[in-house]
């Protein structure tokens, strides 16, 4: 998997100081810019018990709601599980775009992820992704519980206090672009 950072020409020229990135497309000659952005937003994710689901309601609104995703996998595909008779599945179902905002417990920063979402019903993979405090929620466990899986399009992280910070004019944040 590819990934490409956006910063913007201030944080190049040094406007801010010393820049963060560099403006490039991340390659093989670079795989340390790409990571500090990618380490950034793992360390936000995985100290966050919780994360906003934004889905798109049938008249266009968007709509959030308090989830209890599982880190990210080695492509950054957040897993969530949820009731299948949920409007959020309905709202998938209609429309897969979405997004995921993580909040930094520890800080001012976060972590938007834009992705497409996609309902899994395999029982396998169902059991690989379940946490036992979610018991009572699913009395009907084979029956009610079904998996999102949200493949990221683009990511947006701010991390103070690793330094990853977004211009100090236009308030850009550094963002991943997932290819």
């Amino acid at each position: 998997m590819r990934f490409r950072i956006v910063v913007t020409i201030a944080a190049f020229f040094g406007i801010l100081g010393s820049p963060v990135f560099p403006i490039a497309t991340v390659s093989a000659q670079q795989p340390s810019r790409n990571e500090t952005l990618i380490s950034a937003a793992r360390e936000i994710m995985e100290a966050s018990r919780y994360a906003a689901l934004v889905t798109v309601t049938e008249s266009g609104t968007p709509r959030a709601r308090m989830m209890d995703p599982f880190e990210p996998d080695s492509q950054f595909v957040v897993w969530m599980g949820t009731n299948r008779a949920s409007r959020k599945v309905t709202d998938l179902l209609r429309d897969p775009r979405v997004l995921v905002y993580y909040h930094d417990p520890g800080g001012a920063g976060y972590v938007s992820i834009e992705g497409t979402a996609r309902l899994v019903d395999d029982p396998v993979e169902k059991d690989r992704r379940w946490k036992e405090e979610w018991a009572g929620f699913y009395p009907d466990r084979a029956a009610t519980y079904l998996l999102i899986a949200i493949t990221p399009v683009r990511m947006e992280v701010l991390n103070y206090r690793l330094g990853v910070m977004g211009d100090s004019i236009t308030w850009e944040v550094p963002a991943v672009e997932f290819q």
